[in-house]
């Protein structure tokens, strides 16, 4: 997991051309999403965080977005309504 506000710009978007980095997140919310998502193109800096994939999301305790990752959302709300 990498912070935001502990990478410089130039780093980041390297890091997105060369495929390193694929999902976002919030650090405060623990939400993860795609790259281009509306929702977390809108997110304060401070509490943005970036992924290489999406377990290491996951194992980072973070849930998949609503609105750019639907289908893991629902299966990730059905696994939580079953504890």
């Amino acid at each position: 997991m990498i912070r935001h506000a502990d990478i410089s710009d130039n780093e980041l978007r390297s890091k997105i051309r060369n495929h390193e980095i694929h999902f976002g997140g919030n650090r405060k919310l623990k939400i993860y999403g795609g790259l281009s998502c509306a929702s977390g193109k809108r997110m304060k800096r401070e509490n943005r965080v970036f992924f290489t994939s999406e377990q290491e999301a996951l194992q980072n305790n973070y849930r998949p977005c609503g609105h750019c990752m639907n289908k893991a959302y629902k299966k990730w709300k059905e696994g939580m309504m079953n504890v």
